[in-house]
């Protein structure tokens, strides 16, 4: 699971109370014309110049359908971590979000929970992921929400915690509740980490072969201050840490594997590894 976080500094969260279908957006429907694609279209324009991953999101078990849908946008790069939530009346009322008309939004201290149970994506996110959503719902109800994809669906049930951006895998029901503890100390579970959608996989390897090495678990820490690409498949990534400047010398490989990843995948497939060559603290 090194470093396998896909990139997502920013979020555009959609409250859907609806079926989603294989490709999620195409659950939102437009008020004002035919349900034939050209809102979610339209959104997946709007998020991808803006830089923001749009994810569908609903509550763990029944809903109360008096309460208003909401929306949140929320900043994941390092030192402007954010939540901004607002109410969503209709799903037009996204362009006007990401208009920046509603863009402000009421701004919230409160992590989020986001498990993938996005079962017509892949099966196994359903299965692994409604179990770990029911964990947290029970011991975090407003924090939690079950989502639309989130990438890697090998690595199901998939946890992401905002606003960080933090992505965990493998996660069991027995660990949820662990995650929310820690975070809410400040600190990453390693054994569980995927990585950081805020920064890229070099960086995401170098601070997982940094903490392996016994540095800091903390969330805050090994901000990379430098990350070059030295060769085709080899980088140089320098850390800050409180003991110094760390820097990790590492390679990406390709590995080709003969069995089925996820519930929907066929064989073969490739998965990429990260091997650490140095890592030296000045």
């Amino acid at each position: 699971m090194v470093a396998t976080a896909p990139p997502a500094e920013r979020w555009l969260l959609i409250e859907c109370r609806t079926a989603w279908p294989r490709s999620a957006l195409h659950a939102l429907r437009d008020a004002e014309g035919p349900a034939d694609g050209r809102l979610a279209a339209e959104v997946a324009r709007r998020c991808g110049r803006l830089g923001y991953r749009p994810a569908l999101i609903r509550r763990y078990g029944r809903t109360d359908q008096s309460v208003p849908r909401r929306w949140a946008l929320v900043d994941s790069r390092p030192g402007h971590e954010s939540i901004r939530w607002g109410d969503l009346p209709s799903d037009n009322h996204l362009l006007e979000v990401l208009g920046g008309g509603a863009g402000l939004g009421r701004v919230s201290r409160e992590p989020i929970y986001l498990v993938c149970a996005h079962g017509r994506h892949d099966a196994c996110c359903a299965v692994r992921g409604r179990p770990v959503a029911a964990a947290l719902s029970a011991a975090y109800p407003q924090r939690t929400w079950e989502c639309s994809h989130v990438g890697g669906d090998r690595f199901a049930a998939n946890v992401v915690v905002l606003p960080h951006g933090l992505f965990y895998g493998h996660v069991p029901a027995s660990r949820a509740v662990e995650l929310a503890k820690h975070y809410d100390e400040g600190l990453v579970v390693p054994d569980l980490f995927r990585g950081s959608g805020a920064f890229i996989p070099p960086v995401q390897a170098a601070q997982h072969f940094a903490r392996a090495a016994g540095h800091s678990l903390a969330v805050d820490d090994l901000r990379p201050t430098a990350a070059r690409q030295v060769a085709a498949d080899q980088w140089r990534v320098d850390l800050a840490a409180p003991t110094g400047l760390i820097s990790v010398e590492l390679s990406i490989h390709l590995d080709t594997v003969d069995a089925r990843l996820t519930c929907a995948s066929t064989p073969p497939a490739q998965v990429r590894r990260f091997e650490v060559h140095t890592l030296t603290t000045t």
